[in-house]
């Protein structure tokens, strides 16, 4: 006859105990994750329906909108610089160049006294005096030296405006001593007294002192600036 089995012994129970507690808590775990889970997945649902409906009624309130037509955009071309006025230049010249004749007669309108002298009618002999003295200060100077006639003519005419434009009263051009010249004839410094007398802003000259070019420079005395 065949022998029952033995009962568990009591060593083995508190394992067996042990093991179900284990599972209980797994349980209780995953069920708790899937609550909240859940809960998340319906906080966020409730959040998308709240946007829709926000959405909604905004698109309610507005009535139908276009979205906007974009107007083709058209590329400018960068300004162009200034122009240079290179005609109104020449024209300039052109009239500096006619203003100042090599033709006029000056013999009349210079004082031949110990030094070569201009001044305008109504100007009086003090003024010529003064300026050999050196009662104005040379404010600038030209040098002619080397330039061909119309080179000098031009640079002459440039330099008298520019000066008065300053508002400069007393200047130096240099011309030389024409030792250089043919025939040893100063033919510079005849033409040069010839173009600053047919200078309206020049209103007397004298031969320069010996320590400021002597024969070979004018000092020039200009007008006063209009204001």
């Amino acid at each position: 006859m065949a022998s029952r089995p033995s009962p568990p012994s009591s060593s083995s129970a508190p394992k067996t105990l042990k093991n179900l507690a284990d599972l209980k808590q797994v349980q209780r775990v995953l069920a708790e994750t899937r609550e909240r889970e859940a809960a998340e997945a319906a906080a966020r649902a409730a959040a998308e329906r709240k946007r829709a409906a926000e959405k909604d009624l905004f698109a309610r309130a507005i009535g139908a909108t276009e979205p906007l037509r974009r107007k083709a955009a058209v590329p400018l071309a960068p300004e162009p610089p200034a122009p240079i006025p290179v005609q109104h230049q020449l024209d300039e010249q052109r009239v500096l160049r006619e203003s100042l004749s090599d033709e006029f007669d000056v013999t009349t309108l210079l004082d031949v006294d110990d030094a070569m002298s201009f001044r305008r009618p109504g100007i009086g002999t003090d003024v010529t005096a003064r300026l050999r003295k050196g009662d104005w200060s040379i404010q600038a100077q030209v040098d002619l030296h080397g330039l061909r006639s119309d080179e000098a003519r031009e640079a002459l005419g440039g330099f008298i405006r520019a000066s008065h434009k300053q508002g400069l009263r007393c200047v130096r051009v240099v011309h030389g001593k024409g030792l250089g010249s043919p025939g040893k004839q100063p033919v510079l410094k005849t033409k040069t007294q010839r173009w600053l007398i047919q200078k309206n802003e020049v209103i007397a000259f004298v031969q320069a002192k010996p320590a400021e070019g002597g024969a070979g420079a004018l000092v020039v005395l200009l007008a006063p600036v209009r204001r």
